[in-house]
This record gives structure tokens, C-alpha cells and sequence, in this order.
């Protein structure tokens, strides 16, 4: 561990000299790259500085304690070489975690899809109250949030919404919740006070850009229609709503949100893009499960991840096992405290596969 962390301080050091080449300056790709690759390096070399640091501030300790003629000194400096110990130890820990394989999709926007599963109308309203988190939690943390398409009820709820969130690093922090999504609850609509069962699927995919999936316009079948709303009726006169079809795939992809069919175009090639980038991501993820077996990172869509319990006011996710007893909060976008613990969890189910 030790040789690579050397390997990146100098690494590190060299491309602190690049950046600020006047001759790479002027460059501003070139610059842009080596800024990118300079800040992404950064938070493993400063805590291998302090690593560094402690272990040397620890060998003056333990050469003052052979030294040490006093007993009050002596327990002085023993007191400061339990806690060097464990600064070190400590350190030593989060060197090992920031050296893991990056996603290399982490920082990238992303494509979430929500789509109503059984319960029917409660199911429906469910999917709205997903929803309604996430764009909260985008708030919370700054990012934007563009609907991409959607299929809304007539009670406020949604039989499938996609919509992309915009901000750094958000793949990195949504890309756990992929799954099925259960709800406990009274519907509004029962009145006999049952709870009933109802649930939704998450889908989180990496936003593509071009470089990521090229896409041959000879495979596309581009369809244009007039948009329509609740109940089928059509809601414009022009045929504004495009549907695009991947001939070797097969994957459809439908916008009629707005009225222009550009882009609606427009956001269906963005859609489609990032659903074509997300099969390639599976067909990888199905590989290295052969040779390990994550339940946080496996993003198994079928797989039920999470149920929100409305009498108990609790949410718990089934894959680490963590209950959380504040719903309110937890569905008014309150989800640092699950999303930090299925990161951690990855993490070290990671580090595991290392090991052995």
C-alpha cells in the first residue's frame, strides 16, 4: 500500500507542476484534464501527508519514552502514544477506502425512472411520494431536477415519471437506490382503516453523454404523435410527442411533456442514451458478481430494497439491515443518514473482496 500511496504523491507533485505551466495553461484542454486528474488525487495524498505525519510524530514519541527519566513524563508521553496509535490505525483505514477502484460514473448526473408496481391507485400515489423525496433531497443538496417524461393520475400520482438530476456527484450518492420500493399504509381511499401493501420501482442510471454510447442514427426509428393526457384525450394540435425506437435493441423510449417536438426529441435521445449506457453497466456488474457478491452495489432492480412503514413511522433498508424511525423526515428528502450507511457498507464489502 505504501509503494502506491508513494507512487501517487508523485504523481501528485508532478502534475502540481503542470498546472501551472504557463505553456499548459495556455492549453486549456490539456490544463482541464490535468486539473481533473490533480483534484481527484488530492484527498488520498493530504491523508497520507497526515498518515506520514503521525507515524513520525509516534517514532520521536517512543524514543522519548526509552529517554524518559520522569514518571509523570513517562505517562505523558505513553498517553500520547496510545492516541498516535490510534490516529495511525485510524488513518490507515480511510488510506485503505480511498484507495478502492472508483465508479467511474460517480460524478456523472443521473436518469432516475419510478414506475408504479402492485397496489394499483396506492401504488400510483406511492410512486409520487418517491418522487417528491428525491426532487426534495436534490433541493437539500443544490442539484437540479428536469422531468424527462411522465404519466401522472388523476389523485396525483404517477404510473412511471423519469427525470434527471443534475448536481456533482450524484450518481455517486443515488446510484443504492435502484430497486423495489414497499410501502405499509392506509390508502386515503380505504375506508375501513386496513393497511394495505403496495409498491414502486426505482431506477437509477448514470446520465450518457457521447463519448460514453454512439449511437448510429440508422439505427433509429423516430415516430411522431400528438401528446396526450389523463384518460387518453389529446391535449395538443400539433404532433409535438416523439417516440424513438433502438432497432438493435429494441428499447422505446417516449417524451410528450413539451410542446415542442424538438425537445421532445431532444430528451428521448437523452433517455434512450443513458438506458443504453445502464445495459453495458449491468452486463459489467454481471461479470464481477460472478467473483463477488454485493447486496448494497448490486442495483438488482427485482430486488426488494426498502419498506416505509407509515403506522410505525419507520424505514428500513433490507440490504444493510438499518431502521430509521423518522419517515416524516426521511420522505421530506432527509436521506444522508441511509445513503452514508449504504456507501459505507459498499465500501467495506469491497475492501472484503480485496482481502481474500
Amino acid at each position: 500500500m505504501l509503494d502506491k500511496l508513494d507512487f501517487l504523491t508523485g504523481k501528485y507533485k508532478e502534475l502540481s507542476d503542470k498546472i501551472s505551466d504557463p505553456e499548459i495553461i495556455a492549453d486549456n484542454i490539456t490544463w482541464t484534464k490535468y486539473v481533473k486528474e490533480h483534484a481527484e488525487l488530492e484527498p488520498v495524498v493530504l491523508k497520507y501527508q497526515d498518515y506520514r505525519q503521525t507515524t513520525s510524530e509516534l517514532s520521536e514519541a517512543k524514543e522519548m519514552l526509552r529517554d524518559a527519566k520522569d514518571k509523570d513524563f513517562e505517562e505523558m508521553v505513553k498517553n500520547e502514544i496510545t492516541e498516535l496509535t490510534l490516529k495511525k490505525e485510524k488513518l490507515e483505514e480511510q488510506l485503505k477506502f480511498l484507495l478502492l477502484p472508483k465508479d467511474p460514473y460517480d460524478e456523472k448526473n443521473v436518469l432516475m425512472e419510478i414506475r408504479a408496481g402492485t397496489g394499483g391507485e396506492e401504488a400510483a400515489l406511492f410512486a409520487g411520494t418517491l418522487f417528491r423525496m428525491y426532487n426534495r433531497y436534490a433541493e437539500r443538496r443544490g442539484w437540479k431536477t428536469e422531468i424527462m417524461s411522465s404519466n401522472a393520475t388523476n389523485i396525483g400520482g404517477f404510473k412511471e415519471v423519469v427525470f434527471m438530476l443534475e448536481g456533482k456527484g450524484a450518481y455517486s450518492r443515488l446510484k443504492y437506490e435502484s430497486g423495489v420500493h414497499r410501502v405499509q399504509r392506509i390508502p386515503s381511499t380505504e375506508s375501513g382503516g386496513r393497511i394495505h401493501t403496495s409498491a414502486a420501482t426505482v431506477a437509477v442510471l448514470p446520465e450518457a453523454e457521447d463519448v460514453d454510447v454512439a449511437i448510429s442514427p440508422n439505427d433509429l426509428r423516430v415516430d411522431v404523435f400528438r401528446s396526450s393526457g389523463h384518460g387518453g384525450q389529446s391535449v395538443n394540435t400539433t404532433d409535438s410527442a416523439v417516440r424513438i425506437t433502438h432497432l438493435p435493441t429494441g428499447l422505446v423510449v417516449s417524451c410528450q411533456d413539451e410542446k415542442s417536438q424538438l425537445k421532445n426529441k431532444d430528451k428521448a435521445l437523452k433517455v434512450l442514451k443513458s438506458r443504453l449506457l445502464d445495459m453495458e453497466i449491468e452486463k459489467q456488474n454481471a461479470e464481477i458478481a460472478q467473483s463477488r457478491k454485493s447486496q448494497v452495489g448490486s442495483g438488482d432492480r427485482s430486488e426488494r430494497i426498502r419498506t416505509y412503514n407509515y403506522p410505525q413511522g419507520r424505514v428500513t433498508d433490507h440490504r444493510i439491515g438499518l431502521t430509521i424511525y423518522q419517515l416524516e423526515n426521511f420522505l421530506d428528502g432527509d436521506l444522508e443518514q441511509m445513503i452514508d450507511s449504504l456507501i459505507t457498507s459498499d465500501q467495506a464489502e469491497k475492501l472484503k473482496s480485496t482481502q481474500e
